[in-house]
């Protein structure tokens, strides 16, 4: 084995390490919090992005927008997959960040339009990662794997926990997924992503500190997609 391949195998344990953990009082606190913040919030928030989050799954599960035409030689190692994959984070992670500035500067109804553009932004990433990495979007069980790599980094530690179990044993746990995509259960994800996501984007929405707040959210938040989705990967390939 290389040198790239071990140093990335010892990075990937690390990372299993650091993710896995009991849910602390601080995270049920947290919950507490964010329960209270969505119980003074206008309808029109909730309705908004009920609604983004809804449609975007259903697109992922039967649509075929997001899927890259490129493809990438079978021949490719390891080394020369995440090279282009830590280009591709980059790339995205200015592309938010520019989405992020221009609708936190636009006051209220500009940062909830900032909602759904940020989630095309995250799923298109995401298959671009997944079709580096060899994986075949084509297929509705790589499609639902993307959605479990969303929820892995965008949701509660209770949560993490479970999402971690199946992705770690996704050839065995895939076999019983239903082979009809509207029995997927979108409303866990749903709701998971949004407790998760809603603290740190309500201040895009304050007069004058919206685009900053807005830039470096979204920069931050599609680099800990980036760094779940090649650990989340790396897990599929190595083994």
């Amino acid at each position: 084995m290389d040198r790239y391949y071990i140093n990335t195998v010892k990075e990937l344990n690390q990372w299993k390490k650091k993710i896995i953990k009991k849910p602390s009082i601080i995270d049920k606190a947290s919950k507490g919090v964010q329960n209270k913040i969505n119980n003074v919030l206008p309808d029109k928030y909730h309705e908004i992005l009920t609604s983004a989050i809804k449609n975007m799954v259903k697109i992922v599960l039967s649509g075929s927008q997001f899927i890259t035409k490129k493809s990438y030689p079978f021949s490719m190692s390891l080394e020369e997959r995440e090279k282009l994959v830590k280009e591709k984070i980059d790339f995205y992670k200015r592309t938010a960040m520019l989405e992020g500035a221009g609708t936190g500067a636009g006051g209220f109804l500009m940062a909830l339009a900032d909602f759904p553009l940020l989630l095309s932004i995250k799923i298109k990433f995401l298959y671009d990662i997944a079709a580096i990495y060899g994986f075949d979007i084509t297929d509705y069980k790589e499609r639902l794997y993307i959605l479990k790599i969303f929820q892995l980094a965008f949701s509660s530690q209770s949560v993490v926990n479970k999402i971690f179990y199946e992705i770690e044993n996704w050839e065995e746990y895939s076999k019983a997924l239903p082979s009809n995509i509207n029995l997927f259960d979108w409303r866990e994800f749903q709701q998971e992503y949004r407790d998760y996501i809603d603290i740190a984007k309500l201040l895009q929405i304050v007069p004058g500190i919206g685009a900053i707040v807005g830039a470096y959210t979204n920069s931050k938040l599609l680099e800990k997609l980036g760094v779940t989705a090649m650990n989340a990967y790396r897990m599929r390939v190595i083994k």
